[in-house]
């Protein structure tokens, strides 16, 4: 995940784990196999600490800021690996992209709901286009063409997208809370 799907090879992981890419091959056919267990393994990760993070019931507008300080965490030290899949494991990537989608949409609108109840996003919105804007959004600034590393990192995109997003939507009570969220959580 650090350096790369298609830069590590199997002799580099057999190296690494101090075995024989003999060994390796009784548990994987190939790495296009070692590839789909590691992004399965990792996207199971992230479901798993999202689920927790939207068990506690905090209110929505700290809930967005916890997955995004939890994701931040987790693949702090991982290059965003989306260029090599989508480019070199493609079936990979958008089995995952369609897990990914999935998970975020539900996530997104049980949330957007509590936000709408709790009277911090505005009752007017379309929920469900809200859910897909997130997605496409936050899918978008990873695309280091548009948004290149030199130029943007990991956190200042995913932090002025998160702002960018929920402006949008609050109303002024939710307005004052997400004053004060950005204010507690210098990022």
């Amino acid at each position: 995940m650090a350096l790369g799907f298609k830069s590590v090879t199997m002799d580099d992981i057999a190296t690494e784990l101090g075995i024989s890419k003999k060994t390796i091959y009784q548990h994987f056919a190939n790495k296009n196999d070692l590839v789909e267990a590691t992004t399965n393994q990792l996207f199971e990760k992230i479901t798993s600490g999202i689920d927790d993070i939207c068990a506690i019931g905090i209110n929505p507008i700290d809930e967005f800021y916890a997955i995004r300080q939890f994701l931040a965490n987790i693949l702090k030290d991982n290059k965003s690996p989306d260029f090599q899949l989508r480019k070199f494991f493609p079936a990979i990537y958008d089995t995952l992209r369609i897990k990914q989608f999935e998970k975020l949409h539900s996530c997104m609108l049980n949330v957007l709901r509590r936000g709408v109840d709790q009277g911090l996003f505005r009752a007017n919105i379309d929920i469900e286009f809200i859910a897909r804007i997130y997605f496409t959004g936050i899918s978008g600034i990873k695309d280091t063409q548009v948004f290149p590393e030199e130029l943007y990192t990991m956190d200042s995109k995913t932090g002025q997208y998160l702002e960018y997003h929920l402006r949008a939507i609050v109303t002024e009570k939710g307005l004052g809370k997400l004053t004060k969220t950005i204010a507690e959580n210098i990022f």
